[in-house]
């Protein structure tokens, strides 16, 4: 699925441009706007960067994340984290919301050229199906650009019981 959203993506620009790298500002304007904002240059020639949310998370703010994400002890690590780090997160301060918003403040405004943050944990993604050789991760991936979501695909989960126990464990968390 990966690969067929980077050759329709890629494709549809040099369709439409002639080439894959184009100028955008995304606050309106060619190169630069009234206020200043600069336009970017946006390469869509694949292959397309691709990198591991939890992992990068580590990467950029040195540190290592507990193994159980669903655990007291997780949320608790990114409570403080987050508090340290100075990220904002509204009530309820649930593990995914908690990872959303680091995922939000620190990968997703490095991602100009498409990037694909891939291998969501399960606690965040209660309709994806586990990962073939990680089970705490789930089959998803974000197409980013510029900053901006453009793509929120996964295997979808087919168990009707383990949706169950997913879709309780989150009501809990409310």
């Amino acid at each position: 699925l990966i690969k067929i959203t980077e050759d329709m993506l890629s494709g549809m620009v040099f369709e439409l441009f002639g080439q894959h790298k184009i100028v955008f500002n995304k606050y309106g304007g060619e190169d630069r706007d009234a206020s200043g904002h600069e336009a970017v240059e946006i390469d869509f020639a694949p292959p397309y960067r691709r990198i591991s949310m939890i992992a990068e998370l580590e990467r950029i703010l040195e540190v290592s994340f507990p193994a159980d994400l669903a655990s007291d002890e997780a949320n608790e690590f990114l409570r403080t984290l987050c508090a340290a780090r100075k990220v904002r997160c509204s009530p309820p301060l649930t593990t995914a919301r908690l990872l959303d918003k680091l995922v939000g403040e620190y990968i997703e405004p490095t991602c100009v050229n498409p990037t694909f943050i891939c291998d969501h944990p399960q606690i965040m993604s209660p309709l994806a199906k586990w990962h073939r050789t990680s089970p705490s991760l789930t089959e998803r991936f974000e197409l980013m650009v510029c900053g901006r979501e453009l793509c929120n695909a996964y295997t979808e989960l087919n168990d009707p019981l383990e949706q169950r126990s997913r879709f309780l464990d989150q009501v809990k968390d409310r």
